[in-house]
């Protein structure tokens, strides 16, 4: 972990185990991480499922939800830590 403090999924206790061998289970799957399907055509990826990353801001592993519409543009800044900046580009009729 980089962060200093102790950086957990919530819904998954840490403790907790159940009497299954861990080679028979699916990575994700009741196992120590939590992901779920956000919907809307766009499929969990292979990192959130199997990774080791903790974010409460993802959709894919936090808890946030995807509501509203899809954006779309070009990333101009990735400065501050899990966030960017992004240029969409509109039309503005006079």
């Amino acid at each position: 972990q980089n962060e200093k403090a102790y950086q957990k999924q919530t819904g998954v206790n840490v403790g907790f185990r159940k009497d299954v061998k861990a080679s028979k289970v699916a990575p994700g799957k009741f196992g120590k991480r939590y992901y779920k399907s956000i919907g809307l055509g766009f499929k969990t990826p292979r990192s959130a499922i199997e990774g080791t990353y903790i974010d409460k801001k993802c959709p894919f592993t936090g808890n946030i939800s995807i509501r509203g519409r899809i954006l779309s543009g070009v990333v101009k800044s990735t400065k501050m830590t899990r966030t960017i900046t992004i240029r969409r580009d509109y039309f503005q009729f006079i």
